[in-house]
């Protein structure tokens, strides 16, 4: 008897024991941003898991190792692009297993999060749609734009033209005693002059003196100025006088995330705009969200201006890398502005420091700027000048467009372009929907 009552308690411990091990599923958050949704499960610790797709009708299975619901998980928006209903049960007296139905193929990639100030531990399911067919309940839409459109607006494509040091920072010196930002000064001075002789293009200098400008000041400079490029020029230097050449850079993917990560934790940068969204009143993994898209179109961007720009050099002169460069200079690292920064030449050496000097050349690299910035436009629709206005004022979204990514294309806010096509918080957009693209801006 007295072992059977030993047995009996070790079983109630064991039963225990696992009822208290098991992961609670306190809740379930949606977000949908651009073609990706985004599920987060609030846990209280973090449990295996593993997720796969049935097909006819589509679904997404997420089964959580000894895990249970502490209530019932929040049911799709009725009006959801891609979920239309959860479900779910428990398997084997202590698994649970969720059965969301989907309105397309996904690719759904997981990772989790560990608890912070603000949040418990969670589960992040991203579900990207996966192939070039989105269907709705209603119509099927294929992903391929039918037609490119441009905007008569009254806002300016606006370039922040940002000479390099000033001031107490000199920057490079060449053999001859000539400074890096006196000569790059008189080059920004004249592809602002160009600029503003453009059509519907207007350029605003960071610097207009020799004064010092510290590196995030200019970015806020731009930013105030509701900047749609930033050009930063420069001329090289190096310890060897014979090399030579321009080079064009972009911003490296490290130094975007270690920009992310410091604009995520910054207070006072939660309150600044990212496209016209506001990140100080969302959660971080929102917040996370918008960033990363936010600086994804600002890259892409970018780097087809660099590539532009590097076209035009190499009709001028020589080139010291014949293909855009990654760097994490401090003042690519605008979220919300696409920035390239750009070496003229290399001070250092004799005969490109003459060149450097001399009004003609400057005037050759400044054209050479200008011209990049124009071929991107004209080779991506983007309304500059009167030649590529049109009376059309819509957008018909391709696969992987967002709605940040359409914004910058027509040089507007994000804000602007939700209210114009009554866009709710949760960015929620299909491939093949018509935008209405706002004019007068």
């Amino acid at each position: 008897m007295r072992k059977l009552s030993i047995l009996f308690i070790l079983v109630i411990l064991s039963i225990s024991a696992s009822f208290a091990a098991q992961t609670k599923i306190k809740s379930l958050r949606i977000s949908s941003t651009g073609d990706n949704t985004r599920l987060v499960f609030d846990v209280s610790s973090i449990p295996q898991h593993k997720i796969f797709q049935l097909k006819n009708p589509n679904r997404l299975v997420i089964d959580f190792s000894n895990a249970y619901l502490e209530k019932s998980l929040s049911q799709p928006n009725k009006s959801h692009p891609l979920l239309t209903g959860l479900r779910t049960a428990h398997r084997n007296k202590k698994d649970l297993r969720v059965v969301i139905d989907l309105q397309a193929n996904v690719k759904p990639k997981s990772f989790v999060l560990q608890a912070n100030k603000k949040y418990g531990p969670r589960i992040v399911v991203d579900l990207p749609v996966k192939n070039k067919t989105f269907v709705t309940k209603k119509t099927t839409y294929k992903s391929t734009k039918t037609f490119k459109t441009a905007i008569r607006s009254s806002k300016p494509f606006i370039v922040a033209v940002d000479a390099g040091h000033g001031g107490k920072d000199s920057g490079a010196r060449g053999k001859r005693g000539t400074l890096e930002k006196k000569v790059v000064f008189q080059i920004a001075t004249k592809l602002a002059a160009l600029i503003n002789k453009q059509p519907g293009m207007k350029a605003i200098m960071v610097r207009k003196g020799d004064y010092y400008v510290s590196l995030r000041q200019r970015m806020k400079i731009a930013r105030k100025a509701n900047a749609d490029l930033f050009v930063s020029i420069h001329a090289d230097a190096f310890t060897k006088s014979n090399v030579t050449g321009a080079s064009v850079f972009t911003l490296s993917r490290r130094g975007a995330t270690s920009e992310a990560a410091r604009w995520l934790a910054k207070q006072e940068n939660a309150a600044d705009l990212i496209g016209g969204v506001s990140l100080d009143d969302k959660d971080d993994i929102l917040a996370s969200v918008l960033l990363d898209l936010s600086q994804t179109a600002s890259q892409d961007i970018s780097q087809l201006v660099a590539n532009e720009v590097l076209k035009n050099f190499a009709r001028i002169g020589d080139l010291h890398s014949h293909k855009v460069q990654k760097a994490g200079f401090m003042v690519l690292k605008s979220p919300d502005i696409p920035s390239i920064l750009v070496e003229t030449a290399f001070i250092s050496n004799p005969k490109e420091e003459r060149r450097l000097k001399s009004s003609k050349y400057q005037m050759k690299m400044a054209q050479a700027i200008k011209k990049g910035i124009m071929s991107y436009a004209k080779n991506h629709s983007v309304a500059l000048n009167a030649s590529l206005v049109t009376d059309e004022s819509a957008h018909r979204i391709s696969r992987g467009e967002t709605l940040l990514g359409i914004a910058l294309q027509y040089g507007i806010t994000l804000d602007k372009l939700k209210r114009a096509n009554t866009i709710s918080r949760s960015n929620n957009i299909r491939v093949g929907q018509v935008l209405s693209i706002p004019v007068g801006i």
